[in-house]
């Protein structure tokens, strides 16, 4: 079977990665793709923009199974064009990746389905914003409806804050995806991220990870795309995820079915565990990232045939996935300026990093030598029996790694390594 792999980050590396370990496999292409990616796959230069492009280019390469990385081209409605030219695709429709694509649209679903979450209003100007604002307490989350890469996101402590973010959002501070903003009530509890896989019928489990989205040490600063994560989330215990299929879901799927848009695809649920139990802070319709560089390190079944099977409507015969017991924990090493202005050009040496696999986030080639060419660059991922173990393995490996331009958290899975030690 020959894949085509849509996107060109960590996430991406990371399923590349995983996808050519498949016996099924007898190609990838990758578009755009990225250096690390070029080592199991073939890089093409293809405008996923141009649906049609994109349709001609899996016809002319017989082309088995697209698997689209990245929120934007789904949010498109490219897995719509591809299924249309009958194409296999494992992403979710653009309707129903509407979950991602719109912070109101999923609130709303969850007002009609009865899942947990935060209590919240839906703006589409400032003055309506503002008004809204007195019917919270502080600190009080305001979000960009739309897409804004992991940081459309501020926690305002103060009301002056919240009136700034306000502001800057209808400002156009994120672009079109502040258009409308969500404003909603800080949950108290510890955040998990769950995973699960659908074909729009069949569901099943597909791991716990803990990211960490705060620029700085101690979860201080901006928010960013996520600066490393751990897999499994031992915080979200088994019973905890029953009640996250149960309440959370199942009933999402079973209402875009209902309502016309069945979902097929990986749901990645971001979590607030709160004393009234697990609570949904908002979907991402893809693999997080760096959540997917952890899952996959664990993953023990053929991704290939899992995917595969989900894009053919197929999930309820496929084996289970297998996820390994260890732990996996990823630390991304982001450019000066990162969550801002990232230093592009710096050069790379990846040295000796042991056991850890390093997968290429925003890297570039310049006359044959590795330099940074994004906000995150490289994530550096390490296994262990416990997170103890894992984090220590993944540090000795960025420290096998030069990078003068880059920097990185030096505290990834902090709270779980503080349990280990009885701390917390």
């Amino acid at each position: 079977m020959n894949i085509l792999l849509v996107g060109s980050g960590g996430r991406e590396h990371a399923l590349c990665w995983k996808l050519a370990q498949s016996p099924q496999v007898e190609s990838i292409f990758a578009a755009p793709g990225n250096p690390g990616i070029a080592e199991h796959a073939s890089c093409v230069s293809l405008d996923v923009t141009d649906h049609a492009a994109v349709a001609a280019f899996c016809a002319e390469q017989a082309i088995g199974l697209v698997v689209i990385g990245p929120e934007a081209p789904l949010v498109d409605g490219l897995a719509d064009s591809l299924r249309a030219a009958d194409v296999p695709v494992f992403g979710p429709s653009a309707r129903a990746a509407q979950l991602e694509g719109s912070k109101g649209f999923t609130k709303a679903l969850c007002d009609r389905a009865g899942i947990p979450t935060a209590r919240y209003v839906r703006a589409s100007h400032a003055a309506e914003a503002r008004a809204a604002l007195a019917d919270f307490d502080l600190p009080v989350v305001i979000k960009a409806d739309g897409l804004a890469a992991g940081k459309g996101v501020i926690i305002a402590e103060t009301a002056d804050e919240a009136e700034d973010a306000i502001g800057h959002m209808f400002a156009g501070a994120f672009g079109e995806a502040g258009a409308e903003v969500v404003i909603e009530e800080f949950m108290t509890g510890e955040e998990a991220s769950f995973f699960a896989i659908t074909d729009g019928s069949a569901i099943v489990a597909f791991g716990s990870a803990q990211d960490h989205k705060r620029v700085g040490e101690g979860d201080i600063g901006p928010n960013t795309g996520g600066m490393g994560a751990y897999s499994p989330a031992p915080v979200l215990t088994a019973e905890l995820e029953a009640q996250v299929m149960e309440r959370i879901i199942a009933p999402t799927v079973a209402t875009l079915a209902t309502e016309g848009m069945p979902y097929s695809g990986v749901l990645f649920a971001g979590l607030m565990l709160t004393g009234e139990g697990p609570k949904l802070i908002e979907y991402n319709c893809r693999f997080g990232d760096p959540e997917c560089q952890v899952l996959m390190t664990r993953l023990q079944s053929d991704l290939a045939e899992l995917l595969l099977a989900t894009a053919k409507g197929e999930l309820a015969s496929c084996p289970p996935p297998r996820l390994s017991d260890d732990y996996a924990l990823t630390v991304v090493m982001a450019a000066k300026g990162y969550p801002g202005t990232p230093e592009k050009g710096g050069a790379i040496a990846l040295g000796d990093t042991g056991g850890a696999k390093v997968f290429h986030a925003g890297t570039a080639l310049k006359d044959g030598a590795l330099v940074a060419h994004g906000g995150r660059v490289l994530n550096v991922t390490a296994t262990g029996s416990s997170v103890t173990e894992a984090q220590s393995a993944a540090y000795s490996a960025v420290d096998g790694i030069t990078f003068p331009t880059g920097f990185c958290r030096r505290d990834i899975g902090w709270r779980e390594v503080a349990r280990e030690r009885g701390e917390a």
